[in-house]
């Protein structure tokens, strides 16, 4: 794995604990895997975590930012996610996802989203099931327990962690911009990892 085909160096992405997995693994998260540590806990290919970084903002950035949806129920991810809805112009749902809002066009705080990402399928089922029912795509991070049915795009990661949420939302904003041609550089995007993550 060379430093070249990733999207930040691998020291930056190991010391995030992106990799990072937990003791529990199902049949579909295990092909992420890439061994499983003498302590019980599983580690994620960091090159397969990298491409589906790279692929989630390739995905997103088909859609304008005031049609992406983002939403995490884990209190880890709600800086991560208000810092990615403001970096982009995005809808952020940091806590309590409002039921309804999706599917309900009588609500007053209903949204038009065009996709949905969430931080953790578990806690964010009811986003996650209100978009299945408006037929729009789903990204989730998933960690080795996750089971991710009703997701289109999974990104494997340490979605608990807190140096691993705000370094893969920050990276997804900064490529997002390129590929939208919000930012020409990597340095014209002005924002930091230390800005997403949470203290």
């Amino acid at each position: 794995m060379t430093e070249e085909t990733l999207l930040i160096p691998t020291d930056d992405y190991l010391k995030a604990g992106i990799h990072i997995g937990t003791k529990f693994k199902n049949k579909y998260m295990s092909s992420f895997i890439y061994k499983i540590r003498s302590d019980g806990l599983s580690v994620l290919n960091l090159k397969k975590i990298d491409e589906r970084i790279g692929l989630a903002a390739k995905f997103l950035s088909q859609y304008s930012p005031d049609e992406i949806m983002i939403a995490s129920r884990r209190e880890n991810g709600w800086k991560p996610v208000r810092m990615f809805a403001k970096s982009l112009g995005a809808m952020g749902y940091p806590g309590r996802y409002p039921p309804g809002i999706l599917t309900n066009p009588s609500l007053i705080n209903f949204v038009e989203a065009k996709v949905l990402f969430v931080i953790d399928p578990w806690p964010d089922r009811n986003a996650i099931i209100d978009a299945k029912k408006i037929g729009i795509p789903v990204i989730a991070m998933c960690d080795t327990n996750n089971t991710p049915n009703m997701v289109d795009l999974v990104i494997p990661m340490n979605n608990k962690g807190k140096k691993a949420l705000g370094l893969s939302l920050w990276l997804i904003a900064r490529e997002y911009s390129k590929l939208r041609g919000l930012a020409k550089t990597d340095a014209d995007f002005k924002f930091t990892a230390a800005d997403f993550t949470p203290e």
